[in-house]
């Protein structure tokens, strides 16, 4: 990879030394058998475990490196970013599956003959746009919830050759909300999966959210986004009857579900076969069970199209 991270006892950082730096050296006198001390890096850029990848890239360009050695709170190395790693991830065995199931009774009348999933955005299926950007990110073992006219997402993608995937189903007699349909899963997961729902359009990128979960060893993860609610008015605050301070259309943020998880496999253990389950009622079941349910804030675009108004926003973002 081109570089040596010299680590202290703890495997702490010490500094850097790139194929560049000891090129350098034997131009300067050093021989084989010198050693590293008078030039190797005490001093690199580094980063911490959570920065994303947009970032990562952003650093590398900038500094004109093709390398960036990742270090927690404490100095300790837990990992590299390489360039080429980067810009190509290699193809992972975690699942992804995705909830394609939903009736889209809102977006009314696009889904009377037309799964939501299937609408056409940009010249193609919504559901083929998550897929696509997945593969991007290195998935390749897929999974679709079907119920509402189901054999139509199946006779498009089949079992996923077309698009350099595999692909499976699962069949929901009834709805079985946002995590129920997991129960149906024939064979337990042997790696933490990512669960998606089948109408958000986002740019996320999927590994990145897989990697954050298992570096903060959480059971269960959700993908987040700040919303912002302001206030049309002026707000008074006040104590019994009187006033003590006055703020004008106050803004009020909070984070709000963006429909994209990242599980264990131990958590489908509380779920009862073909029971009726939503997401955030089995976040609240791996809780109780003292498995750790943390959350992944995304900044990336992000769409949810549950209304006629969103299909148009997401059909003008994807204009050809």
């Amino acid at each position: 990879m081109q570089i040596v991270l010299a680590v202290s006892e703890g495997n702490k950082l010490v500094g850097t030394l790139t194929d560049g730096d000891i090129r350098r050296a034997f131009l300067r006198g050093f021989r084989l058998d010198s050693r590293i001390d008078d030039i190797v890096h005490t001093n690199p850029l580094v980063v911490p475990p959570e920065l994303g990848r947009e970032m990562v890239l952003q650093l590398m360009t900038i500094n004109k490196i093709h390398q960036l050695p990742i270090v927690n709170q404490d100095g300790v190395v837990i990992g590299l970013h390489v360039w080429d790693h980067i810009l190509a991830p290699t193809g992972i065995e975690n699942m992804m599956l995705i909830m394609a199931g939903g009736k889209g009774t809102r977006l009314h009348p696009h889904t009377q003959n037309c799964p939501k999933p299937m609408l056409d955005v940009g010249g193609k299926p919504m559901l083929q746009h998550i897929i696509e950007r997945a593969v991007v990110d290195g998935f390749k073992n897929f999974v679709i919830s079907l119920h509402y006219l189901g054999h139509m997402i199946e006779d498009y993608f089949g079992d996923g050759h077309r698009h350099g995937v595999r692909i499976e189903y699962l069949r929901e007699n009834n709805p079985l909300g946002t995590a129920g349909c997991l129960s149906l899963l024939a064979h337990r997961p042997g790696l933490p999966f990512v669960v998606t729902n089948g109408d958000v359009l986002t740019d996320i990128h999927y590994n990145e959210l897989l990697d954050f979960h298992s570096r903060h060893a959480a059971a269960a993860t959700m993908a987040v986004r700040q919303h912002e609610i302001q206030n049309q008015y002026g707000v008074v605050h006040t104590e019994g009857i009187d006033i003590k301070s006055f703020e004008e259309k106050p803004v009020y943020k909070s984070h709000v579900n963006a429909g994209v998880y990242v599980l264990n496999p131990v958590t489908l253990d509380l779920l009862e076969k073909k029971e009726h389950c939503d997401m955030p009622t089995l976040f609240e079941r791996i809780q109780q069970n003292s498995g750790r349910i943390i959350v992944y804030p995304m900044h990336e675009p992000w769409l949810d199209v549950g209304r006629p108004e969103d299909l148009a926003s997401a059909r003008k973002m994807h204009q050809k």
